[in-house]
């Protein structure tokens, strides 16, 4: 039996046998990110979470959303 031999990934970085270390330019850019998300949690930041959610429900299900929403408003037609 022949048992297949796998050599070990060989990787290559950037940092040419040493450590590698963040530059000046990328720590500014993670942190004005940073404060762009921290900025983006303002106060309607649940709702916009719950909105996503919804819509996430919703696309994926656009048919059979629309026949619910008509059955609940026959539905409610019906008794009102």
């Amino acid at each position: 039996m022949n048992a297949l031999f796998s050599a070990p990934p060989r990787w290559s970085t950037s940092a040419y046998g040493t450590l590698a270390a963040d530059s000046p330019t990328e720590t500014s850019a993670l942190g004005a990110h940073m404060q762009l998300c921290q900025a983006l949690r303002g106060r309607l930041f649940a709702l916009r979470c719950g909105a996503e959610s919804v819509h996430g429900a919703v696309s994926g299900r656009f048919v059979t959303t629309l026949t619910v929403v008509a059955a609940v408003i026959g539905a409610a037609s019906f008794f009102f």
